[in-house]
């Protein structure tokens, strides 16, 4: 497997290519405070293309435009667009099944995005997905999830500040369509940057790649 660099104007990342012939493909991207070389990204990224995906490891539009700080509400439908574009790069590249994925805020963008084109992609990987802000569960960001129409993978740490694993399992349960929670013990936000036993996790992709 390779990881290669991809640049355009619209995005900016890796391509990790399996050895052999893939099975599918992922486009994954990052949370508010980091970017595309996060560790977390990048073990996923080498375990499911050593698995047999073609993945592209891509940075959002706001981390495009500045190497640090958090995103702005206001840019919200530049990452969305960006990770649109992303997807029909990977389609140029794959001929099965996309999967589109992210990270905390990456991922929220995600579902919203499938929530609104449920046929853009073939499911979601989300990590740490942002329930609601530390210490402020009567805020949830969870109102798109009805609308969601395509299998979704939650892999969520046991301590994560922005969601327990039970406010996890309640908030999925209102999507009407095929989910699966992925709970990583004694990990936060971060996951531990990818230092856990990714072979559930493999196995699950792999599963909800080939639909």
């Amino acid at each position: 497997m390779t990881a290669a660099p991809v640049a355009s104007p619209e995005i900016r990342g890796y391509l990790h290519r399996p050895a052999g012939a893939a099975a599918g493909g992922l486009v994954l991207t990052h949370g508010a405070g980091g970017n595309c070389h996060a560790r977390l990204l990048v073990a996923v990224a080498d375990a499911l293309s050593a698995a047999g995906l073609v993945v592209l490891r891509c940075d959002l539009a706001f981390r495009q435009k500045r190497p640090s700080g958090p995103p702005s509400p206001a840019g919200a439908a530049a990452d969305r667009a960006g990770l649109r574009a992303a997807v029909s790069t990977l389609r140029e590249q794959v001929q099965g099944r996309i999967v589109l994925g992210g990270q905390s805020y990456g991922g929220r963008q995600a579902t919203i995005l499938a929530a609104d084109e449920p046929q853009l992609v073939d499911g979601l990987l989300l990590f740490s997905y942002p329930l609601h802000p530390p210490g402020k569960p009567e805020r949830l960001r969870m109102d798109h999830f009805p609308r969601l129409r395509i299998p979704s993978i939650f892999v969520h740490g046991t301590s994560d500040p922005f969601g327990s694993i039970e406010e996890m399992r309640r908030a999925i349960a209102g999507i009407p369509a095929p989910t699966e929670l992925i709970p990583i013990g004694r990990a936060g936000h971060d996951l531990k940057g990818g230092r856990f036993d990714l072979g559930p996790l493999v196995a699950s992709a792999l599963r909800l790649i080939a639909g």
